[in-house]
């Protein structure tokens, strides 16, 4: 009888510790601010088994939910669905030699008129002001004939290109609406943290207003995908498939912090990581598009790559962060502050510098004449310099947009009469020549273009890319060659500076 009432005794009393854990627990719990998450473990041993039972410690509002509601809201009604259609086209194409061609041919094979059908690609855009400025990838657009725009209630509008920029993939769009739009805030991309929670808005597979959620998984991440272009990527976690490029990455505030751009994936669809151009660069790239029509890109005259364990060992440079300088461009920017090779750049303007991708956004910041401040290691001791940094062209002088009405001559593509009269199978013609850059050149009237800088004119696309790609090299010149009216091979140097 003892015994049973000791039993019950110890029974009573694990009953009642039990409940005053349960209600001390139920009383933290429903607190809410005053919890945060399982901080500590209690460790009990009972007939060989290890038992652990999680304790909280309060910590003021560290449980509180992440709600990302008002940021999804404020950022589908801000984020537009683009459609861009390249119309079709008659092309000249040559076919594969045959038999034919070997025997009673030139062997080259024979050409054949084509017409291409229409082309339409899909993607996002971000609205940037209440007016319809919105930017979008230059992937998005490029090419297009036509361009529209349809907002989040389906109302769809013309869309007139402002500028684009290869190297950021960016480009900049406006649209006339009737009233006022909705746009989204620039939030600042450099305050943003690794693990910091971030959406992905956009219209992946043609699906409007889609929100995906994520962190941010690293920062100036750089993939090589621009072909030499400024890299320095956002990574998330968020879910970007196709058709999201040019939506918008935002953060928990509803800020724009990045434009998606990229996705990584073995399949072509989400299975991993998007990337996304962050607004430090987008800022001043649109910015230049709108005022200039082309980006105003600062230079500063150095080819090199950043700093690895292999290279600092080998190179005994004294750092495993930053960025070496393999090559100093002749009358550049760093030779004329001088910037030698091996050096390594640590520093720009009191901010730290760990790898090239690092370095291209803080550079793409400014515009050609502003002064920085560079910090170098030289035989592993520190240097400082000024270095006035210059475009493209060398100088500091703003670079002009040219368009191809600066060349100041009518042209048309060679019909097929024009192709057998001059024996060709490509070129544009000179119909009518005006004060500009072509009569400036002694370019006549009749003239027909069949290469500009060594590349096949049989457009005036074609020729508006090779125009484009000289006005933004260092060497902003036309080197034209092609047939006078009488059928005479002339060569023509146009420089795009006069």
């Amino acid at each position: 009888m003892e015994k049973i009432v000791r039993k019950f005794f110890l029974l009573a009393i694990v009953v009642l510790v039990s409940s005053l854990v349960s209600w001390g627990t139920f009383k933290m719990l429903s607190a809410g601010d005053n919890v945060s998450v399982v901080d500590a473990e209690i460790v009990t041993e009972s007939d060989g088994l290890i038992t652990r039972t999680a304790s909280f410690s309060p910590q003021g509002d560290a449980l509180a939910r992440v709600d990302l509601t008002d940021a999804a809201d404020k950022s589908v009604h801000a984020v537009v669905h683009i459609k861009s259609t390249e119309n079709s086209k008659t092309q000249t194409i040559r076919r594969a030699p045959d038999i034919y061609d070997f025997f009673f041919g030139d062997g080259a094979g024979r050409e054949q008129t084509i017409r291409t059908q229409p082309r339409v690609g899909f993607g996002s855009g971000v609205i940037l002001s209440k007016d319809g400025y919105i930017v979008t990838n230059n992937h998005v657009i490029a090419g297009a004939d036509e361009i529209s725009v349809t907002l989040n209630d389906n109302r769809t509008y013309p869309a007139v290109l402002i500028g684009a920029d290869e190297n950021t993939d960016l480009a900049l769009v406006k649209i006339e609406a009737e009233d006022d739009l909705p746009f989204l805030v620039v939030g600042d991309s450099d305050a943003l943290k690794v693990g910091e929670w971030v959406l992905a808005v956009g219209n992946p597979f043609n699906l409007t207003s889609t929100v995906t959620a994520g962190i941010v998984s690293a920062k100036a991440r750089s993939l090589g995908v621009y072909d030499g272009g400024i890299e320095s990527f956002i990574q998330t976690d968020a879910a970007i498939n196709k058709g999201n490029s040019g939506g918008a990455l935002v953060n928990a505030n509803g800020e724009l912090v990045g434009v998606n751009a990229v996705l990584s994936s073995p399949t072509g669809s989400y299975a991993g990581y998007g990337f996304a151009i962050p607004t430090s660069i987008m800022t001043k790239v649109v910015s230049d598009l709108k005022e200039f029509g082309t980006v105003q890109r600062a230079v500063i005259g150095i080819r090199g790559g950043t700093v690895t364990a292999e290279l600092s060992k080998e190179k005994d440079l004294g750092t495993v962060d930053g960025v070496y300088v393999s090559e100093v461009i002749q009358g550049g920017a760093a030779e004329a502050a001088g910037i030698e090779v091996d050096d390594v750049v640590v520093g720009l303007d009191g901010k730290s510098v760990k790898t090239m991708a690092e370095f291209q956004e803080m550079l793409a910041k400014h515009l050609p004449g502003d002064k920085v401040t560079i910090k170098v290691l030289r035989k592993k001791k520190e240097r400082e310099m000024q270095v006035t940094l210059k475009n493209i062209q060398g100088n500091t002088d703003v670079v002009k947009n040219v368009d191809l009405d600066l060349l100041g001559a009518e042209l048309k593509e060679l019909n097929n009469d024009d192709k057998k009269l001059y024996n060709v199978n490509h070129g544009l013609k000179v119909i009518g020549v005006d004060n500009g850059l072509f009569k400036e050149s002694g370019i006549k009237k009749g003239f027909v273009i069949l290469k500009v800088n060594n590349t096949p004119i049989k457009s005036l696309n074609d020729l508006q890319e090779v125009v484009k790609r000289a006005n933004a090299s260092n060497e902003p010149v036309l080197f034209i060659s092609g047939l006078t009216a009488a059928g005479k091979r002339a060569y023509y140097s146009v420089d795009l500076l006069r």
